[in-house]
């Protein structure tokens, strides 16, 4: 059962990462042998993507990476906005005093893009298990994991954009979180997923490996 677990988390940590890019061709034999196991545990692990279409299975040629579609990647910011909103306000009405210090890390950032990208999945996974609600977090984790695909594919059109910015309306969030103001804390953490869809859906469309549907 652990070898099953590490080779799925593995393999779908490699196409959220993007180190097997959207539009990849992929076989179970190479898969083994990058990972080291037999074709067994490979193959699990993709019938397990595969029903979460992250990747589709080629009649007698192996796996392909699925694209992503605009459409898809609407639905995940818009499902975040629904969703990272409601774990901010579980974590005012519930979490402790400690919890919402320990967001206190988050409030300085010093690296390149690639350490924003870590940084940045620290932090909202962070505010998901503050809600103390252990099926939303899940379901807010993994949003961010995908939504992660989404700014690795456009970042040729991210990469000057300044994470100052983006540090600050951390800050403030967090600031909202510690004094329990539900109200700004809301209107922060909807801004700031809002202006993550304005900034990756154009970079989307201008990039050859998403597809309309």
């Amino acid at each position: 059962m652990l070898l099953r677990e590490n080779i799925y988390d593995r393999l779908r940590s490699d196409i959220l990462s993007c180190r097997l890019a959207p539009g990849d061709d992929i076989r179970e034999q190479d898969l083994a042998e990058r990972y080291a196991v037999s074709r067994q545990p490979v193959r699990e692990a993709l019938l397990r993507l595969e029903r979460e279409h992250l990747v589709t299975v080629q009649p007698r040629q192996g796996y392909r990476v699925n694209p992503i579609s605009l459409s898809d990647a609407r639905d995940i910011l818009r499902f975040r906005l629904a969703l990272e909103p409601a774990c901010v306000a579980e974590a005012i009405d519930h979490a402790s005093d400690a919890t919402l210090k320990g967001l206190d890390k988050f409030r300085r950032f010093s690296g390149n893009h690639e350490d924003f990208i870590t940084y940045n999945r620290g932090f909202h996974f962070a505010l998901a298990h503050a809600s103390g609600n252990r099926r939303m977090a899940a379901a807010l984790c993994d949003l961010i994991g995908q939504a992660d695909r989404l700014v690795r594919v456009s970042i040729a059109n991210l990469r000057g954009h300044d994470p100052k910015k983006l540090v600050a309306e951390h800050v403030a969030l967090i600031e909202a979180m510690q004094r329990r103001d539900g109200r700004t804390a809301a209107r922060i953490i909807k801004a700031h997923i809002g202006a993550t869809e304005k900034r990756v859906l154009p970079a989307l469309k201008r990039n050859a490996v998403i597809i309309e549907a």
